[in-house]
């Protein structure tokens, strides 16, 4: 290995997550620290917990029911369609004469 372009290697990093727990670990860093970890971890504890800073679920869920209140049924889709062609067709003939 050539000498001098090597990081540090630490052999006792702590990782030290905001919960309080520790671990030690080797890593080219000193001191790692994180927000979650396997003892805060809702998937870990079984425990749900919602982290909602900025509105993100409200807005998912109006998003969402906006979305299903203009979803069109087959038959509005061809009533649609029907007076479109009426007035592409009405365009026309006033073009055409």
């Amino acid at each position: 290995m050539k000498s001098g372009i090597h990081p540090t290697y630490f052999p006792e990093a702590k990782i030290v997550c905001a919960c309080g727990a520790t671990y030690t670990t080797g890593s080219v860093n000193e001191r790692i620290d994180i927000e979650l970890c396997a003892a805060c971890h809702p998937f870990f504890t079984g425990k749900q917990k919602i982290i909602d800073s900025a509105r993100r679920v409200e807005k998912f869920t109006g998003r969402t029911e906006k979305k299903s209140a203009t979803v069109l049924t087959s038959a509005d889709k061809a009533k649609k369609e029907a007076t479109r062609a009426k007035a592409r067709a009405a365009k026309k003939t006033s073009t055409e004469k």
